[in-house]
């Protein structure tokens, strides 16, 4: 049963209505009895009439004597539950009033009548409303509007009243509502934890810092891809912290009205302070602190800039002496203002990077906790197999494993479901039905074998897991590959992953001596890393040891080099890719019975994997073998990647 819920506007509603039912009861006209001009003539020759009253000079009241009214044709109307003593008892509708008023007149004289005429002019309470009621209407749609851009709900600092509309919406979080999420809760991310329970520690014990003249730092900013995980290493701080934590989003302080967005931010300045020491949280704080004076557009009475400019004051002004801790995260570091990244606002600068190995191996382990799993689910291999994914990538994973599970009547969940979970996510949704005609299938069949066997046979390319000729979202066949996680890339393993790109395309060149539309995306891929070899990286010699790349942004509407540098890095570019695709040509031309040979095993199975190449190749002719490196801890990852591949 729904729970009851009072509305303030029902109190409204039940007293309009109790004033429209006392006027309607107590105006006694539902008692009387409209009558024609013979009765009105009736009545008025047999001088039962005390009064008659016209109102509005059109209709006439008429009243009854007391001695009349115990006549049997009054009697039933008197006793009627509608009557109200004093009211008329019958109307007429005389029509002209100068008639009306020659008419009785001559009846007075002849009949020796006795009654009194009287005119009045009256307004209904129902006529008083109607004129009233385009205003009525007007400031009932201004309340709603007014309501809803005030924020509707209740919230912090009375948002949905009219005259709130410049309070907090920061969610208070304090020992009454408690967040019930802890650092236990967060998988990877050592050093961001690091640094933010530092911050927490601070709050707890003070004096460990004080005592050495430390001061608290005044901000913390989480920064890197979405999905890593910012947003729930603040839940944890708002968990761990024993003081009130403020929560809310950047696009909170923005508002229609102007100076609404400072007016905010003085509040919930104030609302912590009040609170010392406490923690704001402002997620998505590029909603209001983007650089300011780059858009000439909107004038300099921007109302994000005048958010930004108080929220700078707040931070760090000349009377700022609380202990409240800003933290804040975002996606786009670049495009915030120097000003608020400072040392003083925001001390510190968290890179919340994506996960490496053995941190996805964590996440897979808190986010398995809760499903029902089958003994041959290797963790270590899903981690493996998973180069890339985010926090919330691998918990999109690992509930779409579940789903896959149940889908096909399981009782737990295998590790086919988790990798059929990685092609669902990555490649789309698999297309069964889908029409290809053979001849289009034998293309696509030798250009996954292409890319394939250059993979097998270049030692710096990304060993392969499987590969499919099943259509997936808008691919119509796929490779998967296990690559290497490197801290930095030489040129020969981007030129051996170029090579093993254009395998498809080579395999299509050298088998029909025909090339298809089929390899958009490896073109568009190799062009990308060959623009980035050539304009970034600066790994050709001819263009020299030069970059293009600007890490501020502001090379967006400037080529940062001339004509003639472009049509040399254009030169560059081409000659590369086509150096690479003569490469695939080759090595595919020395392979054509193995590469024909597993083209028409993948045709056969559809879905192949490495242990069928290797029936067909052969051991790869080198083992995958890793620099030396003098850090531990990188030596010890490595000889984790290797006991992983061995497990594929």
């Amino acid at each position: 049963m729904p729970k009851f819920k009072f509305n303030a506007y029902w109190i409204y509603a039940a007293v309009f209505i109790a004033i429209i039912a006392i006027q309607f009861f107590n105006s006694g006209d539902l008692a009387t009895k409209t009558i024609s001009k013979n009765e009105f003539n009736e009545i008025l020759k047999e001088n039962d009439i005390s009064k008659i009253v016209v109102l509005n000079n059109n209709l006439a009241q008429i009243f009854i004597k007391e001695e009349a009214k115990k006549k049997p044709r009054y009697k039933k109307m008197l006793n009627s539950a509608f009557y109200s003593k004093g009211a008329s008892l019958f109307e007429y509708n005389f029509g002209d009033l100068q008639n009306f008023e020659n008419n009785i007149e001559k009846y007075r004289v002849e009949k020796e009548l006795d009654f009194d005429l009287k005119n009045e002019n009256k307004t209904s309470f129902f006529d008083t409303i109607i004129g009233f009621l385009p205003f009525i209407i007007l400031i009932a749609v201004w309340l709603f509007f007014m309501r809803r851009m005030s924020g509707g709900g209740s919230g912090a600092g009375g948002g949905s009243q009219i005259f709130s509309i410049g309070k907090s919406k920061a969610k208070l979080f304090d020992k009454d509502t408690k967040v019930k999420t802890t650092f236990e809760n967060v998988a990877g991310l050592e050093g961001a934890k690091e640094e933010v329970q530092e911050i927490v520690d601070f709050l707890k014990n003070p004096e460990k810092y004080t005592s050495l003249g430390g001061k608290i730092p005044k901000g913390a900013l989480l920064v890197g891809p979405p999905g890593t995980g910012k947003t729930l290493l603040a839940k944890a701080v708002a968990g761990e912290a024993d003081v009130p934590f403020f929560s809310l989003s950047g696009s909170d302080f923005v508002e229609m009205f102007v100076g609404v967005g400072a007016s905010r931010v003085r509040d919930l300045f104030k609302q912590a302070a009040q609170k010392s020491p406490s923690i704001i949280f402002i997620d998505e704080i590029d909603a209001i602190g983007r650089a300011r004076g780059k858009n000439s557009m909107t004038g300099g009475n921007d109302e994000r800039e005048n958010t930004l400019n108080q929220l700078l004051t707040e931070m760090d002004g000349f009377g700022t002496d609380t202990n409240v801790i800003v933290l804040a995260a975002t996606n786009r570091a670049d495009v915030l203002d120097s000003a608020l990244m400072r040392a003083g606002r925001f001390d510190r600068q968290i890179y919340v990077d994506l996960p490496n190995i053995n941190e996805r191996e964590e996440i897979f382990k808190v986010h398995i906790k809760p499903l029902k799993l089958a003994d041959d689910v290797k963790v270590k291999f899903l981690a493996q197999q998973t180069p890339g994914f985010s926090g919330a990538d691998i918990a999109n994973m690992c509930n779409e494993s579940a789903l896959i599970a149940a889908r096909n009547g399981k009782k737990a969940i295998h590790h086919q479901d988790f990798l059929d979970a990685v092609d669902r996510i990555v490649g789309g949704l698999e297309k069964k039905n889908k029409v290809i005609t053979p001849k289009e299938k034998k293309v696509i069949a030798f250009h996954e074998a292409g890319h394939a066997t250059i993979s097998w046979m270049l030692e710096h390319a990304a060993p392969l897991v499987k590969v499919t000729i099943v259509p997936r979202g808008q691919s119509l066949g796929a490779a998967w590959y296990l690559p290497a996680e490197r801290m930095i890339v030489q040129t020969e393993q981007m030129l051996d992953e170029m090579c093993a790109t254009m395998g498809g395309r080579a395999a299509e060149k050298v088998i029909f001596d025909k090339i298809s539309t089929g390899a958009l995306s490896d073109l568009e891929k190799v062009t990308k890393q060959a623009r980035a070899m050539v304009t970034v990286y600066g790994l050709n010699q001819e263009v020299g040891n030069v970059t293009y790349y600007d890490s501020s942004g502001n090379d967006a509407f400037v080529k940062p080099y001339s004509e003639e540098t472009g049509k040399k890095i254009d030169k560059e570019i081409s000659k590369m890719i086509e150096a690479q695709y003569t490469r695939a040509i080759q090595i595919l031309e020395d392979n054509k019975e193995k590469l024909t040979t597993l083209a028409d095993l993948l045709l056969e199975k559809e879905v192949i994997f490495k242990d069928d190449l290797e029936k067909i190749f052969g051991k790869r002719p080198f083992e995958v073998t890793e620099d030396k490196v003098e850090d531990d801890t990188i030596i010890k990852e490595n000889t984790v990647k290797k006991e992983e591949n061995t497990e594929v």
